[in-house]
């Protein structure tokens, strides 16, 4: 119920603000069937069925594992950009995303190899996982240059909070709604989903594929920090090594685009 709510709430919201700040955008997005139809299977590929993925992955191994094998994402990102463009893959770009995956990996799993819990199952789900993030990241970068990021994942976000809603039944669920709870809620409305979502995909709009999936590596340690300062979970060293391993991997691809924008510039 929490997700479906959140997505309804998430769109509603988006939506509600897009058609204020940019109205002819949004009539020229309603108008246009085949690009409102891309928005929608990109609310139910990109949205619903990675939350769906992910979980069931962690379901049937456990969250480290679960992460990890979504992370692969990268690899996955740089195929399709590689194919598309028909070009090789640079030296700088296989080696972030190595280190990328690397550093995910020491995170998700303090170096223990024998935390991964991998079952055929388990692996179909996470592998399956990191296919649906790579749909979130690539189908919606056209759509988002042309029509803004606000509309996209307005209509996105509403699309899959509807199919949620209709598909599980989420009304015959119980809600315990106090004080905490609404809070809690907001914040995940609020941070977690309308301000995490929009501002990634514009950013991944901006500076590609590519990038924007190395860049969400960095999620794997936002999540140490603040699961260590708010509910004082455990650092390990192998931690701090992980995330250094993913910072690397974020500078490579950043210099090499600083060194090919002064090229062009001479």
């Amino acid at each position: 119920m929490i997700t479906s709510l959140r997505l309804l709430i998430s769109g509603v919201v988006l939506l509600g603000f897009a058609k204020r700040r940019v109205p002819e955008n949004f009539r020229r997005l309603v108008k246009d069937k085949k690009s409102l139809v891309g928005v929608v299977v990109f609310g139910l590929l990109g949205l619903v069925l990675n939350q769906l993925a992910y979980l069931k992955a962690v379901g049937y191994t456990n969250a480290g594992t679960a992460t990890v094998l979504q992370y692969l994402c990268p690899i996955l990102v740089l195929a399709y950009t590689c194919l598309r463009a028909r070009q090789r893959p640079t030296l700088v770009e296989v080696i972030s995303i190595l280190l990328a995956i690397g550093g995910t990996f020491l995170i998700a799993t303090h170096g223990q190899v024998s935390d991964l819990a991998v079952t055929p199952i388990g692996l179909f789900w996470g592998i399956f996982s990191a296919f649906t993030y790579a749909i979130y990241i690539i189908l919606p970068v056209q759509l988002i240059r042309e029509y803004g990021s606000l509309l996209v994942m307005g209509f996105g976000m509403l699309a899959g909070g509807i199919l949620l809603t209709l598909g599980f039944q989420t009304w015959q669920e119980p809600l315990i709604l106090n004080a905490d709870n609404l809070l809690g809620f907001i914040g995940i409305v609020g941070i977690g989903t309308i301000f995490a979502y929009t501002v990634f995909l514009e950013g991944v709009s901006l500076v590609g594929s590519v990038k924007g999936s190395l860049l969400a590596s960095i999620e794997p340690i936002a999540s140490v920090i603040f699961s260590v300062l708010l509910v004082h979970e455990i650092f390990y060293p192998l931690d701090l090594v992980g995330m250094v391993l993913i910072l690397v991997a974020v500078l490579l691809i950043s210099v090499k685009d600083m060194i090919l924008q002064k090229k062009h510039q001479l």
